[in-house]
């Protein structure tokens, strides 16, 4: 069994050696909150695509306003279950219980941070470049191993946000971010090494240049060794997915009403179908003391969270025993109650039809694609061939901090993976535009 003590520890990683025990206003992992909200990375997701096309006349979600409320309903989930964990203890539980809605409310924060440019196209088209495409010389060339192969040909946006976290890159500090072990076991949704992809599990959660790091943070907090490279969960990357399964749902609904790919009806009856007739009474009472749609929704949308961060909270304390013995696996949102269930089900089957289905979702996915293909190509291209007259120039823009003169072949990959996947969809597109002589810098 995992144990509640050893799961949160302050330790830094990258400054094992300082650590000692602190009591002080601002926690730990509330300053690993602070350390992400203020750096680069965190900023560019503000021009990452989320589901939609960046937003033109109507505002909708980024990937930095999604990480924004996912972060709140994470520390809406974490306090509520340091809360409920309380009672059914009866106060006999570690006092670090506390600290469970800063350290998912940071981890929420970083989940998205490794995601490439134009969402999951993005990752798509950097996976197929070297599974299908022109990158497939490069193992038997370059005598790739077996393992470095699979990190590439099944790049993981989830992979990438441990290496952005811990990697020392050229010039920067041990540790990477330096945050602490609890926070960055929080984001590992896939604790084990691309080795141990299967057909129905196609993610995993670090690549090999991360493996061992990953172990040692692993290890110290008590998660349960399954392989080599293989561990159960750590029990706060559940709460992290279910503020991103609620998050990703149900706003994606307001975004759609926003554009008009539902209608307010369909809208407010997909919403409503969260509550008993008796509760969707009093919710259209109060929602009609205005009248403007999208204030109606949104309404309808604060108070549908309130009711998921209740019953995966719930769900999460029923679990507790499976979840520190590591043979629990499933969403919190599979574990909630029917009526709650089967409204979330009904969002989600309309979310596919007419949302992640629907014409502008598809555009900006094809055209993202053939962006970062492009990049990729080029860049892949420019690094093996450094001596080039063209591949100097490509290099150039490269920043230092990126390994692309390694010896090793396999971080060389990985530096021009490092440069494209932090790129906001805006520089991907207007490098494209440039590399493939369709617009020129201003003079």
């Amino acid at each position: 069994m995992m144990n509640w003590d050893k799961l949160i520890s302050s330790k830094r990683f990258g400054l094992e050696d300082y650590h000692n025990v602190k009591e002080e206003d601002r926690t730990e992992f509330q300053r690993d909150y602070d350390r992400l909200i203020f750096s680069s990375p965190f900023r560019r997701l503000q021009n990452k695509t989320q589901v939609f096309p960046l937003p033109g006349s109507i505002f909708v979600h980024n990937r930095l306003t999604h990480s924004l409320e996912v972060s709140c309903v994470g520390r809406s989930l974490g306090n509520s279950v340091a809360k409920l964990l309380r009672i059914k203890h009866k106060n006999q539980i570690s006092d670090k219980i506390s600290e469970i809605g800063s350290i998912v409310s940071a981890g929420c924060l970083a989940h998205d941070m490794g995601n490439p440019p134009f969402g999951h196209s993005g990752e798509t088209a950097i996976a197929s470049y070297f599974s299908e495409g022109n990158g497939q010389y490069l193992k038997e060339k370059y005598n790739l191993t077996d393992s470095q192969w699979n990190d590439i040909i099944h790049f993981e946006g989830n992979a990438n946000t441990f290496r952005l976290l811990t990697h020392q890159f050229n010039g920067r500090r041990k540790g990477g971010f330096v945050l602490t072990y609890s926070t960055i076991a929080s984001i590992v949704k896939y604790p084990y090494k691309s080795d141990y992809i299967t057909e129905k599990k196609k993610k995993f959660g670090f690549f090999q240049t991360e493996k061992d790091d990953f172990v040692k943070i692993a290890d110290d907090l008590g998660m349960i060794r399954l392989d080599d490279y293989k561990y159960a969960r750590h029990p706060f990357v559940f709460l992290v997915e279910a503020a991103d399964d609620i998050c990703y749902e149900i706003m994606d609904i307001e975004d759609a009403h926003k554009l008009k790919l539902i209608s307010n009806a369909e809208a407010k009856n997909l919403l409503l179908g969260f509550f008993s007739e008796e509760q969707q009474e009093r919710k259209k009472s109060h929602m009609n003391n205005v009248k403007d749609e999208n204030e109606q929704i949104a309404y309808l949308r604060s108070s549908v969270i309130g009711v998921l961060v209740e019953e995966c909270s719930r769900a999460f304390v029923e679990k507790e025993e499976e979840i520190l013995s590591g043979t629990f696996s499933s969403p919190l949102v599979t574990c909630i109650s029917t009526m709650v269930k089967e409204a979330y089900e009904k969002c989600q089957e309309i979310s596919y039809k007419k949302i992640y289905k629907s014409k502008d979702v598809v555009d900006i996915e094809i055209a993202g694609y053939n962006i970062i293909y492009t990049l990729i190509e080029k860049e892949i291209t420019a690094v093996f061939n450094a001596n080039k007259a063209y591949s100097k120039q490509l290099l150039a823009r490269i920043p230092e901090q990126y390994e692309i003169d390694s010896e090793e072949s396999y971080q060389r990959i990985m530096a021009v993976l490092d440069y494209i996947s932090g790129m906001t969809d805006v520089y991907a597109l207007d490098l494209y535009r440039k590399m493939t002589g369709m617009s020129l810098p201003s003079l």
